[in-house]
């Protein structure tokens, strides 16, 4: 289980800048849970592909998690708090955001059996993950889509409609980065926590979100004109102005113009084409 942040904006800024010391503060609070390790993805401008810095320890008080949220300006990031799922190592390899392909993609969820993952990978792609993790199967089976797609949002959409049904109970929510735009998969509609993570979670003094909606992501938008952003995030940290995002669904934010395009999960009709939020 994760904690996720992305940040799409006109200009290059930094990601403390982008959402306020306040709301990074809170997202850093959550490390009392999340604390088995952090990642940031960002693209500096349009065009090029992302960059990622990862660690396996907590990203509190951590000279490098301050150096990739204060310093770099990057036009589009995303970041991964890792609250490790039982059984898998915690190690650089397995911190999220991933990267392969010109993409980034965080994760948070735990899709089980892993096992089961693997079967639908071809050995090539099979071959190409570094780490030991259900989240970088998930993000190989979306690399594997996306050879056959035209858009990587219905590449991400058919990945996640894919586990979906074949794990229905399995929280999806991620967020990929790459190709001019940020990808915010929400889908999580029967996925509930564990009791232990409950235990867990009531035993520190994080917010009420954690265990009333736990696994929910909001979008804000903040600014006006050139210094215009769209926010995206975990329930649990910040007061930024949050509105829901469609349940089941793919949204696409576009780097040139903060556009947002909805993909649900589910199509009615196959020649329908996607609707801008």
């Amino acid at each position: 289980m994760c904690r996720l942040l992305g940040v799409v904006s006109l200009t290059p800024v930094s990601i403390a800048s982008a959402v306020g010391d306040a709301v990074l503060t809170d997202f850093l609070a959550l490390t009392k849970i999340h604390g088995d390790g952090w990642g940031v993805a960002g693209v500096d401008h349009v065009g090029d592909a992302p960059r990622v810095m990862v660690s396996a320890g907590s990203a509190l008080d951590d000279p490098e998690f301050v150096a990739a949220t204060r310093e770099l300006r990057p036009t589009a990031s995303l970041v991964h708090l890792r609250w490790a799922t039982t059984g898998l190592a915690v190690e650089p390899r397995n911190s999220h955001p991933f990267l392969a392909d010109g993409l980034a993609m965080a994760h948070n969820g735990s899709i089980k059996p892993m096992d089961s993952l693997d079967g639908l990978l071809e050995p090539a792609i099979a071959a190409s993950m570094r780490g030991t993790t259900d989240s970088e199967r998930y993000f190989a089976l979306i690399r594997q889509h996306r050879a056959a797609t035209s858009t990587l949002a219905e590449a991400v959409r058919r990945a996640v409609a894919q586990l979906r049904k074949s794990h229905p109970n399995a929280s999806l929510n991620a967020l990929v980065l790459g190709e001019d735009q940020l990808i915010v998969v929400h889908a999580h509609a029967h996925s509930i926590l564990p009791a232990e993570d409950i235990a867990e979670i009531s035993a520190t003094d994080l917010p009420s979100e954690h265990l009333e909606d736990y696994f929910a992501l909001r979008i804000a938008r903040v600014g006006d004109g050139d210094d215009a952003r769209v926010v995206v995030g975990s329930t649990g940290f910040g007061d930024l102005p949050w509105e829901p995002l469609p349940p089941e669904s793919v949204v696409a934010i576009s780097m040139h113009d903060l556009s947002v395009t909805t993909h649900p999960l589910v199509l009615p009709d196959a020649t329908r084409p996607a609707k801008p939020a």
